[in-house]
């Protein structure tokens, strides 16, 4: 039987199929029965699932993430759609399709790749250059950045969103590097390169995007900082290193570009060049999430439901 894609189920819907199940939670009702909360997703996206009159042993036996058959039916609940399970059985990773569940980026990946290093092929400082150079010689390292997603769930949370993104922003820069000649053009194209390439050590998709120990004590920006350490001191080792003022303007760039502390940034920026990557980080960023909110959207409103990581509705209808 075909598999019912997350975005057709509609509500009041018969539900008997396999989806993956993530962050589950045991909870207590009001009245104190036992019930279980998670996330059910596939490639197209991701609805809540609620399981009640649950049991301990039930919640045990539930893979954190994996697959799961599930019996049930769809519904709505304060607007969103939302899946009531009756029966839960584990299902064998080796039984799926992993296509089905593992969102991928629509674009050409080996395209961009080539655009990404046709864009940083500009870079003028010799240093910086033989820096780059470094990474994109590391075949295994450029594997995993063609591969690895975005993020979790925020944005470009799929395979190969990693390079979407950074190529969006590389592609933006390019464009507007001429408007702003007082900024330093070798820096942002070779920061925004690799501004997030410890995402390739912070983050699992495997069999669901998620984090590795790693990512979670470290966090791709020590990591990808770590990384441009250790690709500096090998070429220091080489007899060809570079200057300290590069390495510190370029390391600064990675460790603001989130832009506030609050968001995880252990520094603010401070340079044109960190302000630059920042605020193309963010804007592809936050486009990713719209996009990604309307399209997924499954009610037929004009208006999607409250993102609370965007702090607004969004409205959808398209003015043509």
């Amino acid at each position: 039987m075909a598999h019912k894609f997350v975005n057709q189920i509609e509500a009041g819907e018969a539900i008997n199929d396999i989806y993956m199940a993530k962050e589950p939670i045991l909870r207590s009702t009001t009245r104190g029965d036992l019930y279980i909360a998670m996330f059910l997703a596939d490639k197209t996206g991701q609805l809540n699932g609620r399981m009640w009159q649950a049991t301990e042993t039930v919640y045990k036996a539930l893979p954190k993430p994996g697959f799961i058959h599930i019996q049930g039916r769809s519904e709505l609940y304060q607007n969103s759609l939302q899946i009531v399970i009756n029966n839960i059985s584990v299902i064998d990773p080796s039984k799926v399709c992993l296509d089905d569940f593992l969102a991928r980026t629509d674009k050409d990946t080996g395209q961009m790749f080539k655009e990404v290093k046709q864009i940083v092929a500009r870079i003028k400082n010799p240093q910086l250059n033989t820096l780059v150079g470094e990474f994109l010689a590391d075949t295994e390292l450029m594997g995993k950045f063609c591969t690895a997603p975005g993020g979790v769930k925020l944005h470009h949370d799929y395979i190969g969103g990693l390079l979407e993104h950074t190529h969006n922003m590389l592609q933006v820069a390019a464009a507007i590097l001429p408007l702003y000649p007082q900024v330093q053009a070798d820096l942002v194209l070779a920061g925004i390169f690799l501004h997030d390439m410890g995402k390739t050590e912070e983050l699992s998709y495997e069999m669901a995007f998620s984090y590795t120990d790693s990512g979670q004590l470290i966090g791709h920006i020590a990591q990808t900082l770590l990384l441009v350490n250790r690709k500096a001191d090998h070429l220091a080792a080489k007899g060809t290193p570079v200057d300290k003022a590069i390495l510190d303007a370029f390391g600064h760039i990675i460790l603001s570009h989130h832009g506030e502390y609050e968001f995880g940034s252990p520094k603010l920026p401070a340079t044109p060049e960190a302000f630059m990557v920042y605020y193309i980080d963010d804007l592809d960023a936050k486009l990713s999430q719209v996009a990604s909110a309307i399209d997924n959207e499954l009610s037929d409103s004009n208006w999607t439901a409250w993102k609370s990581a965007l702090q607004t509705r969004l409205y959808r209808k398209r003015i043509e």
